[in-house]
């Protein structure tokens, strides 16, 4: 949600605040703007829309055009309050000198706005945002705090989530930053500070990072920085990190669309996220070790995640029981973090994240955290939250993932799953050394995926004529089972994602208990058919759709003829075992949604009303 950037240096600001807000763009784009000093004052220019808006609107404006030294930048996803001018950052207090870029959600902002209200206070926006520079400007404008100090008081007022950057107009030299549930990275390079909600804005520049936690402030002035903590005015021991994200990890490459290279790009990224942690007869998880023996004596398994990160935990699920034969719990993170889930120290906490930072999912781990559990993370990114707060971990290693509709760090958390149930498997004595070795032998390049999935893309024009064919439907209808039942709800959740298209994800045996009623000409189904022990079952649920006259797709690796004469359309997949056969329909499936979208002139990459990482609950 919501995209940081800040600069603190000897350059022009504008160049590289505007190319920081480029790459964050993918985390909101309600609207944007930029602060910076000019003449002895804080100049502020806000647009609503992209940031393509903010740049002509600059480049129109000297002041904003030419200002050097100092600067803060923001693309919004609205919570509170409408996507309007007023309503974008950054805010100024009403002295005009205080300005803020804020992300995350103020909880408690109405009774601190009664209270400024009482202090004759005046708001010109409707955001949370606003009540906190207020605040902090209240402290400072009193003149008994010093600017430090008066940030500090404002936010141990306040409940909720913040990632913020603060200015001020009587310090021209310095920049504060803090953060309490909302990810913030200080970029440092020289005598120069950047400062990003995560490293791309900050990577072109240098790779020397700190990554701030919780309830902590980064107080930036002339050319040192110290880490204190918000609590207390104490200097915090922090150490920079190197981070070895590849600039070309930003960029499109041949691609028009960034999901449309990350859809490519799987074939490396599974290949990449399992190099090394096999062998011909055992799975190394080096990031569990310490907490192994706990992990394969759990008595009860909870996957905990959001969005798409969810549907690969449903995946994980039926892998673990089926190998290691420990019962698995699949949970909404949002729901986890309320409901009353048996958790002792017995229990393992799988938390499954792409971005690391989701709100939800960092509250479930502090719960089980609190319960005593054993947490484990799951993750594409390494020094997030999801990482820092566990216990222990896997990172998929899939680069960075800008496009909003999560592909290529799906098909990552599946494999990393693949591992962890045949190593819990191995640990408990439910598999064989013999079958747990024809199982490791498919994780080579060859057997995961690497040719069978560059044999699919091959297929890609069949596909996007296919998906041409069906751009105009209203509704879908997606099914399967077993391990392709959440394959049928990422399908169908990656159509709804960029295509705007109302669609369903059901078990196919499900159908008949409500959405079979929706079933006409008009309504197309998809399912997806492995040869499997479960084929002869979904031919009847097939036969059920064509006998009310429904359009059938078919995903399958099966050359049957039966198939092909119930199908209007089928997308054959290269012939592979049942496991890699998720992955393989997992893709063929993003292509479809991909090409609709494309094809009805939706806007892929940022779809309306979506981000990337959602940071607030």
């Amino acid at each position: 949600m919501c995209g940081i950037v800040a600069y603190k240096g000897h350059k022009k600001c504008f160049p590289i605040l505007l190319g920081g807000l480029k790459k964050l763009e993918y985390r909101g784009y309600d609207s944007a703007g930029v602060a910076c000093f000019y003449n002895n004052k804080i100049n502020v220019t806000r647009r609503v829309g992209k940031v393509k808006e903010l740049e002509e609107a600059i480049n129109d404006k000297k002041s904003s055009k030419n200002c050097e030294g100092l600067g803060i930048a923001h693309t919004r996803w609205a919570t509170h309050g409408e996507p309007n001018q007023k309503n974008a950052h950054p805010h100024l207090d009403q002295s005009n000198k205080i300005a803020i870029v804020h992300n995350g959600i103020i909880e408690n902002h109405e009774p601190i706005k009664k209270f400024l209200k009482s202090k004759k206070i005046k708001f010109k926006s409707d955001t949370d945002t606003e009540v906190l520079v207020q605040l902090i400007g209240y402290f400072y404008n009193k003149g008994k705090l010093n600017f430090e100090q008066s940030v500090r008081a404002a936010l141990q007022r306040v409940d909720g989530a913040y990632g913020i950057v603060v200015l001020n107009k009587d310090h021209p030299d310095m920049m504060i930053a803090a953060r309490k549930g909302s990810p913030l990275v200080l970029g440092i390079k020289d005598n120069e500070f950047f400062i990003g909600s995560d490293v791309s804005p900050i990577i072109k520049h240098t790779q020397r990072i700190i990554y701030l936690n919780d309830s902590e402030m980064a107080v930036i002035d002339g050319s040192s920085y110290d880490i204190k903590s918000v609590e207390k005015d104490v200097s915090l021991p922090k150490k920079v990190e190197k981070i070895d994200y590849k600039i070309d990890d930003f960029d499109k490459g041949k691609f028009k669309y960034f999901m449309h290279k990350e859809i490519h790009e799987q074939a490396t990224t599974i290949d990449n996220t399992l190099k090394g942690r096999t062998t011909k007869d055992s799975v190394l998880l080096h990031g569990l070790s310490e907490y192994w023996e706990e992990i394969q004596h759990a008595k009860n398994i909870y996957i905990t995640a959001c969005g798409t990160s969810w549907h690969a935990g449903l995946i994980g699920k039926n892998l673990i029981e089926r190998f290691a034969k420990v019962p698995v719990h699949v949970e909404y993170a949002s729901e986890f973090r309320y409901n009353h889930s048996i958790i002792d120290n017995e229990t393992v906490v799988i938390a499954i994240s792409q971005s690391g930072e989701t709100a939800d999912t960092l509250a479930a781990i502090s719960k089980a955290n609190d319960f005593g559990a054993v947490t484990v993370g799951i993750c594409n990114v390494p020094g997030s939250s999801v990482s820092r707060e566990t216990d222990c971990g896997v990172h998929t290693r899939c680069g960075h993932e800008i496009g909003v509709a999560s592909t290529k760090a799906f098909t990552a958390q599946i494999s990393i799953l693949y591992l962890l149930a045949l190593k819990l498997a191995d640990s408990r004595k439910t598999i064989t050394k013999s079958a747990l070795k024809k199982h490791l032998a498919m994780s080579n390049a060859k057997n995961t995926g690497q040719i069978q999935i560059k044999s699919l893309l091959r297929k890609e024009k069949a596909i996007k004529k296919m998906a041409e064919k069906y751009q105009k439907a209203s509704d879908f209808l997606y099914l399967g089972r077993g391990l392709n039942f959440p394959v049928a709800l990422e399908g169908a959740l990656k159509l709804k994602e960029i295509s705007y298209i109302h669609a369903e994800g059901y078990p196919a045996a499900e159908m008949k208990h409500g959405p079979i009623a929706l079933v006409d000409k008009n309504l197309p189904t998809v399912f997806v058919v492995p040869k499997d022990r479960t084929y002869d079952k979904i031919i009847s649920n097939i036969e059920e759709i064509r006998s009310r006259k429904g359009k059938i797709i078919i995903v399958t690796d099966s050359k049957d003829k039966i198939l092909r004469d119930l199908a209007d359309d089928l997308i054959l997949l290269p012939k592979t075992n049942q496991y890699v056969f998720v992955i393989l329909a997992t893709i063929s499936l993003q292509l479809f949604a991909f090409y609709i979208a494309v094809a009805k002139g939706c806007d892929v990459d940022q779809p309306r009303n979506l981000a990337k990482s959602v940071t607030v609950e």
